[in-house]
């Protein structure tokens, strides 16, 4: 078997990078993998090569419909034409065909919740599924920093399928995290592969600022100066749109906005804008990023800095990924402080929520259909907030078709619910305390503190570590370019480019020709 010569043909590359190989030979052997590697390491090649050699269909759980699109969208362009994506936008006749035809299918891409349907359960119970791939799985795991209630169905899932080998994928997760997703996926015989998370060639800055004043004009400072193209996360919607607003008035256009209020269709179309570089730097909630497979981005800027390390990591993770050097920089003050905490419970049901909704179902027998309609449109709660209830809601049988189960021991079921709050808020705040003193440390290396939270440690040290242990903020600035008493910036990216932007500030045109 000479997988160096399937990946030469298959995806262009002559070796394999660090764990991909070893990952790809264990699943070979028909072992339940659990695989962690750093962001930007290459995680879909350890499925999508085994899918050239095993017999029948690779099964992928994908937690994002633009990411699902994305790695469907380069498996088509490297000639990959037996791929197709399962989601809720598939057009009705369109969906009717393909599963009637699916075992036609090498790779097969699912979002988790197109898995509750049964029309697709019966498809894939008449496919022979070869491998069942759990991308970014740390979903699944109820200690994890994006706990999705869909994925814990996906054991039974897999079960349904004819329980093949599993291979569970995350980039970021704590050893409990990692324990977690064995539990709730029902591995057995696991090979874990847990790779280093740091990586070297990303600077991390952490800055603390005054006001918010001081945050914009830093931001704005840092967007005309640094080397792109670039990412900067914001902890609301509407701060997306006014810094994109700001940024237009200090004369840089090629900006734009994504946050999850965004139809798909736009969100699918600023995604392909920035990867084509057609935008040099998006302003974006937490829902932009994931599987983003971008290898230039050189700078990332946090505006409001998430509650826990493994959203962090994630985040910056996806600059860099071309091994160039790139940089991380969080602003922060005393006022962000509340709205990580805000941010951090508004799509998780608090014990007063909980008792609040128990009382409404034990007193007015509301259909499930209407609780939903009540909760989220007369009392603001989150669609992630009412998914995490409605799974509990099942879990213990407080519904039956829909209806208020009346026999349920409702006394019972909640103590059991408040039980699993408690535990949840307790560690969310844990996190989030544990942030907060890693951002205003100043007597140790931050990498260094960052690996610890998951037992790693620094394997090779560079000179543009982070702020404890020196920058040179020139390393990442445009090249500068003096106009008297004013100064460009440019950022001359290849031959190609400078040449355009040579023209552009000294040609001519003239009777269809470019003259110097």
């Amino acid at each position: 078997m000479q997988l160096e010569k399937i990946l030469q043909e298959k995806f262009q590359y002559t070796s394999f990078r660090r764990g991909q190989k070893e990952i790809i030979i264990d699943l070979l052997k028909g072992n339940n993998v659990v695989a962690m590697l750093p962001t930007g390491a290459g995680k879909s090649i350890c499925y999508q090569l085994p899918g050239y050699l095993l017999e029948g269909s690779v099964l992928i759980v994908s937690p994002l419909l633009s990411l699902m699109e994305d790695q469907v969208q380069q498996l088509k362009a490297r000639g990959e034409k037996q791929v197709i994506a399962l989601n809720s936008f598939l057009p009705y006749q369109r969906r009717k065909y393909i599963l009637k035809s699916l075992s036609q299918y090498r790779y097969i891409y699912v979002s988790p919740e197109i898995l509750q349907s049964e029309e697709v359960l019966r498809a894939l119970h008449t496919v022979k599924i070869s491998l069942f791939v759990v991308d970014e799985a740390h979903c699944i795991s109820q200690w994890g920093h994006e706990f999705r209630t869909d994925y814990l169905k996906l054991n039974a899932v897999k079960c349904h399928v004819g329980n093949p080998p599993c291979l569970a994928l995350t980039a970021t997760a704590t050893k409990m995290v990692i324990e977690d997703i064995i539990l709730q996926l029902g591995l057995e015989s696991v090979k874990q592969h847990v790779y280093p998370i740091d990586r070297p060639n990303i600077a991390i800055s952490v800055q603390e600022v005054q006001s918010l004043e001081n945050k914009i004009n830093a931001t704005i400072d840092y967007v005309k100066t640094l080397k792109g193209p670039g990412i900067i996360y914001f902890s609301s919607r509407q701060w997306t749109e006014k810094m994109v607003e700001l940024l237009r008035e200090n004369g840089i256009d090629r900006v734009q906005f994504y946050h999850g209020g965004l139809e798909n269709d736009d969100r699918i179309l600023i995604q392909q804008q920035f990867i084509n570089d057609q935008l040099d730097v998006i302003c974006c909630t937490n829902a932009f990023g994931m599987g983003i497979n971008k290898p230039n981005v050189r700078y990332i800027i946090h505006f409001h800095y998430p509650g826990q390390f493994e959203s962090y990591l994630q985040e910056i993770g996806r600059a860099g990924r071309d091994g160039q050097e790139s940089i991380a920089i969080l602003l922060f003050s005393k006022e962000d402080h509340e709205i990580a905490k805000n941010i951090l419970f508004q799509d998780f049901a608090t014990e007063s929520e909980w008792e609040f909704v128990f009382q409404l179902i034990q007193t007015a027998y509301p259909t499930l259909n209407h609780l939903e309609e009540l909760l989220v449109e007369n009392y603001g709660f989150s669609e992630v907030k009412w998914r995490f209830m409605n799974y509990h809601f099942e879990q213990y049988q407080m519904y039956l078709n829909k209806e208020v189960n009346r026999n349920c021991d409702f006394d019972a079921v909640k103590k059991k619910i408040l039980h699993i709050v408690s535990n949840r808020t307790r560690l969310k705040e844990k996190n989030l305390t544990d942030f907060r003193q890693w951002l205003v440390m100043a007597n140790k290396c931050r990498r260094e503190t960052l690996l610890e939270k998951f037992d790693q440690q620094i394997e090779s040290k560079r000179d543009q570590c982070c702020d404890f242990c020196g920058l040179n903020m020139e390393n990442y600035k445009k090249m500068v370019v003096h106009k008297g008493d004013e100064k460009d910036y440019y950022q001359y990216t290849d031959w190609e480019e400078e040449l355009k932007i040579i023209l552009r500030q000294y040609g001519t045109k003239a009777s269809g020709r470019v003259q110097l």
